[in-house]
């Protein structure tokens, strides 16, 4: 609860408080007079002690239930929540106040009217009792039920729940007396009665607790179930809202008429926001499908005749990949046909935005151009990924790794979704062994390029032993003499 909400109603109990006690005091303070206003006035003589009594009675039960919410926020509002660390059930508070009222209003009572006789008053109104109790046979019913789930806890407020055969699923907000109120994930709020819920099936997943989901996808019959497996769970596993602390699961589940049926089986850590999770989870699968050259099978039914040309290939946008390739700075010495070669050998790979493209300390033999999107470089500093700087369309990176086979120095994450061009290591041995006067050219360049904005007065005879030791590092890496 907010604080200017409780400070409110702080303030309107204090005033309500007042209010009642002076009444009590004028109706004590002027008794006499009213009694002789009731008698001379208004022809009330017979009824004047049964008039002011009744007016006693009110004026100390209003009283009384005051005090008894005083009491019930004192108990379960302060003490009770600092010595259990946590809020009371509102059924368990609303059951406090009743027994406590009705005890305070008959003892009122009896106070007041000594003279009258309780036994013969509940004598006389069985009749009425029993209809009155026909009458509220559900909301009884539903009080009771409410008290064996306060008494059982089988979920709680925050779980998500799914109960009885209309599957009505949502996140418990409150438990009352009447009715358990869920909160769909379409944000409708449903009131299920105590009873329903008493009688119904009911699913709990606990929000302390790592509850699993499963999603389903398939692939062909020609795709390799260990790859697939691979390529699933470690796009999986790096998605938003999955836990870290169990790895995904995936395995075939069925082998189908027209396809290997998967399940990803992974454990959100917020049970709450499943519905967003599976369907990144779905999303993250798609990615990592056109990454890996898996594909999503077809009913049998259909005839789908497909040629998949490679990205530089004559029939794919090899031009738009030589123009690429050709402005980038570290292929300013490749001829037009050698750019073509490269663009030719080029693979294209698709990220989702907050995937991680390369990861430092990863082995590799190939760099990267960002074709379409954004990437930004991160590094590790105590621990935590801070980002250095963020490459657009036209920049590469992993250039150490092509050409001398180093290690991955950074993390390259993709800020959207983002097309690279990948440069392997056998590309570019054919373009070596082509043109073997290309090796020395481009070590100058990759020393340049380490060198960045270095302001050193020994700048010359550094860049010297750099491309030196480049050159020496290229030859080494790709077997040349």
């Amino acid at each position: 609860m907010n604080r200017p909400l409780q400070k409110n109603k702080v303030v309107i109990f204090s005033v309500a408080t007042a209010i009642v006690v002076l009444a009590i005091y004028l109706i004590f303070r002027f008794d006499h007079r009213l009694r002789e206003l009731l008698h001379t006035q208004m022809g009330l003589a017979s009824r004047e002690n049964t008039i002011v009594g009744v007016l006693r009675l009110v004026s100390f039960a209003i009283l009384a239930y005051l005090v008894v919410r005083a009491l019930n926020a004192l108990i379960f509002g302060l003490v009770f929540r600092f010595r259990r660390g946590f809020e009371a059930p509102t059924l368990v508070r609303n059951i406090f106040s009743i027994i406590a009222f009705t005890a305070l209003f008959f003892l009122i009572f009896t106070l007041i009217f000594p003279n009258a006789n309780l036994g013969a008053v509940f004598t006389t109104s069985a009749i009425f009792g029993v209809i009155l109790g026909l009458a509220l046979q559900d909301t009884l019913g539903n009080f009771f039920a409410g008290i064996s789930l306060q008494a059982d806890r089988p979920f709680q407020v925050g779980d998500v729940i799914t109960v009885g055969v209309q599957r009505h699923t949502g996140v418990v907000e409150e438990i009352t007396w009447r009715a358990v109120k869920i909160r769909t994930f379409s944000n409708h709020v449903v009131l299920i009665s105590n009873s329903t819920a008493a009688k119904e099936p009911i699913e709990v997943c606990p929000r302390d607790n790592l509850n699993a989901r499963l999603v389903f996808f398939n692939t062909l019959f020609t795709d390799s179930p260990a790859k697939t497996i691979h390529v699933v769970r470690e796009a999986v596993r790096e998605a938003d809202n999955v836990s870290q602390k169990v790895t995904p699961v995936v395995r075939i589940r069925n082998l189908g008429d027209s396809s290997v049926e998967y399940e990803v089986k992974y454990w959100p850590e917020d049970y709450a926001k499943h519905h967003d999770t599976d369907a990144l989870v779905r999303q993250r699968i798609w990615y990592a499908f056109r990454r890996a050259g898996l594909t999503f099978a077809y009913p049998t039914r259909t005839l789908l005749v497909e040629r998949k040309p490679r990205v530089g290939g004559p029939d794919g946008d090899g031009g738009a990949i030589v123009e690429r390739l050709a402005a980038v700075d570290i292929f300013a010495p490749l001829s037009a046909d050698e750019t073509g070669m490269l663009a030719q050998a080029a693979t294209s790979h698709v990220f989702a935005p907050g995937e991680t493209v390369i990861r430092a300390g990863d082995p590799g033999s190939s760099m990267f151009v960002v074709h379409n999107g954004r990437v930004s470089v991160q590094i590790n500093e105590n621990g935590r990924a801070r980002t250095v700087a963020t490459l657009s369309e036209g920049a590469f990176f992993g250039e150490m790794a092509l050409f001398t086979g180093e290690p991955r120095t950074a993390n390259i994450v993709a800020m959207e979704e983002t097309e690279v061009l990948e440069i392997g290591h056998a590309a570019m041995k054919q373009v070596f062994d082509t043109n073997p006067d290309l090796v020395e050219s481009l070590s100058h360049i990759i020393a340049e390029r380490r060198q960045g904005l270095a302001a050193s007065g020994d700048l010359i005879a550094t860049h010297r032993d750099e491309s030196a030791g480049l050159l020496t590092s290229i030859k080494r890496f790709f077997g040349l003499k």
